[in-house]
């Protein structure tokens, strides 16, 4: 049997993620972000709950990708969860995107100029951003010219990166509905931009969101909720470079925004610069939120939840692989298990996030 890996956020899932999981033809595993997402910003659900989506809509397994896996630029996001992914065994990477090339070849090239590549990276000058140092590589290598509006694409070429080298295949989707970005009600998917936007629209939900009465019975979070507490956290920390990825230009610009900025969207406008994209910016804003610091990644690999398929190829891989089905004494990630604390602040509803938490189960699929 196929042992397909999807990398995935849901957040939340909607239907194109299940378009994705329906043209996928195996055993589905699911490397899925925690409580806080690529781009530098809290899930709007749990976890949990949205792992229960994915398993009622057709995934096997589905596990975590530790915090800082999770809010990573991109290509340490597809480097951290494709190593995830072949430890569990996925002879295949499927994943949606706004640009089906022959991702294969690409995978070749990097395979065979790599080096080359990340020191031409190196070479380029500091005034650009690393969004900006990657795309004038994939030009000048492999002739690809592309806009900040497929950020799909963008995580695409950085998985074919991450399985260089390894015995996976890469399975492009063409990504369906309307730009990942776009808010428009009038398509046939829509996107999870869109969900979020229109989040109190009952009829809107039920046309584009297949697990939509368990998205309306959870509390819906976002970066508002915690802007107190981050106005909080820089302002009682006397040096922010102590943080995990603050320089000291970021720790300034940041310390002086806070003084006037009132939402975290104003924030963001005025600490980005060319440089630094307003995604690096929320990333960095979430790091000083949980107070992260440079840590080593789990050994382990926490699931989230499985169907009795799943289920049947963890015990299969239990021998050759650290698996956590559950959190006690022991942390699993102690910088994961911090961050989770700290969105479980957004709401009082939000349940515990680890502790005695076991994995669901979907008895059919």
């Amino acid at each position: 049997m196929t042992i397909i890996g999807i990398i995935a956020e849901f957040n939340p899932f909607h239907n194109g993620h299940k378009y994705l999981l329906e043209q996928a033809d195996g055993l589905k595993i699911v490397a899925m972000s925690g409580n806080f997402m690529q781009r530098g910003e809290p899930a709007i659900v749990d976890k949990w709950t949205r792992a229960q989506m994915a398993l009622e809509n057709g995934a096997d397994l589905v596990v975590e990708l530790p915090f800082l896996v999770s809010v990573q630029a991109a290509d340490f996001f597809g480097q951290g969860a494709v190593d995830i992914l072949a430890r569990l065994g996925i002879d295949t990477l499927s994943f949606g995107t706004e640009q089906v090339l022959d991702y294969q070849k690409i995978v070749d090239l990097y395979a065979e100029c790599g080096q080359e590549m990340e020191d031409f990276v190196d070479k380029l000058p500091d005034s650009l951003s690393y969004p900006q140092k990657t795309q004038a590589m994939w030009k000048e290598f492999a002739g690809l010219d592309f806009s900040g509006d497929t950020p799909n694409h963008v995580l695409a070429l950085a998985y074919a990166k991450a399985v260089a080298g390894r015995n996976i295949k890469l399975h492009p989707i063409k990504r369906q509905g309307a730009g990942y970005h776009s808010v428009d009600k009038d398509v046939d998917f829509a996107s999870a931009t869109a969900i979020r936007q229109h989040q109190t629209d009952q009829d809107f939900l039920e046309r584009f969101m297949p697990s939509v009465t368990l998205f309306e019975q959870t509390s819906k979070l976002s970066w508002e909720d915690y802007f107190s507490l981050l106005r909080y956290q820089i302002l009682s920390n006397p040096d922010l470079s102590t943080i995990y990825q603050v320089n000291q230009e970021m720790a300034v610009r940041i310390k002086e925004a806070i003084k006037i900025a009132k939402s975290i969207e104003e924030l963001v406008e005025l600490v980005a610069t060319k440089r630094y994209t307003k995604a690096r910016v929320r990333r960095l804003l979430t790091y000083i939120l949980v107070q992260a610091r440079e840590s080593d990644l789990p050994e382990a690999i926490h699931v989230l939840g499985f169907t009795e398929k799943g289920r049947q190829h963890l015990k299969a891989l239990k021998e050759q692989v650290n698996l956590v089905s559950r959190i006690g004494k022991e942390p699993w990630d102690a910088m994961t298990q911090k961050a989770d604390q700290i969105y479980q602040l957004g709401h009082p509803s939000i349940a515990e996030q680890n502790f005695g938490r076991v994995p669901i189960r979907i008895e059919t699929n």
